[in-house]
């Protein structure tokens, strides 16, 4: 299953048929908290309680909600009830050595991982966003499309990137951190850490307000 029917989920749902590609279409479903039809893009939507009832067929869900504290909530709302957290990764997406990535992870198509990389759980990586050397990237945390995160950058929990940020790299030394819970403006250009809860925009980022 993806859990959630909005513009996430309908991406996310050719990228998990392709994944298991000898499955049958219909094996593949939506589900929805407040289901806003009955089929959507051609797989049946379900409430959760309702998926919960076809566990002999399917038993995992991939988590398409771009929310991060809510798609912490769905983890564990999973987990607790015996679903497992799916994983999803394009046939293009690259991956190099030395990457560990946690349960959860939705990989969009051209994302590229480089190497020596920790990612945490339920991570977001949209279109054509890449991960460079010695980055550390925490539980829940969003890169909408062509996120540039360059070499030795740490990124804290619920960290959300917006499309086209730059991320200036750090040093072994003294990484360049993304505080918890902070918000990247659309195409900022960070080039120092950035303390957590704030939101930063422009080139170079600022702080625009405080969460």
């Amino acid at each position: 299953a993806v859990y959630g029917a909005s513009g996430c989920g309908r991406s996310v749902m050719p990228v998990l048929r392709e994944q298991f590609s000898d499955v049958d279409k219909s094996a593949f479903v939506f589900i929805d908290d407040a289901p806003p039809a009955n089929f959507l893009n051609g797989h049946e939507i379900l409430t959760w309680n309702s998926f919960l009832e076809l566990s002999g067929r399917a038993c995992s869900a991939a988590l398409a909600i771009a929310n991060s504290v809510i798609r912490e909530r769905l983890f564990w709302r999973c987990l607790d009830s015996g679903v497992r957290i799916q994983s999803v990764t394009a046939s293009s997406v690259v991956v190099m050595d030395e990457v560990e990535i946690d349960s959860g992870a939705l990989l969009s198509p051209y994302v590229t991982i480089t190497s020596n990389i920790k990612i945490g759980k339920a991570f977001h990586a949209n279109l054509y966003s890449y991960v460079e050397h010695d980055c550390v990237i925490g539980d829940f945390v969003t890169f909408a499309p062509s996120v540039k995160c360059n070499g030795n950058v740490r990124v804290e929990d619920h960290v959300y990137i917006g499309a086209g940020a730059v991320i200036k790299q750090g040093t072994p030394e003294k990484p360049l951190v993304i505080g918890r819970g902070a918000v990247v403006g659309m195409g900022a250009v960070v080039t120092k850490s950035v303390p957590p809860g704030v939101t930063v925009v422009g080139n170079p980022a600022r702080i625009l307000r405080r969460g």
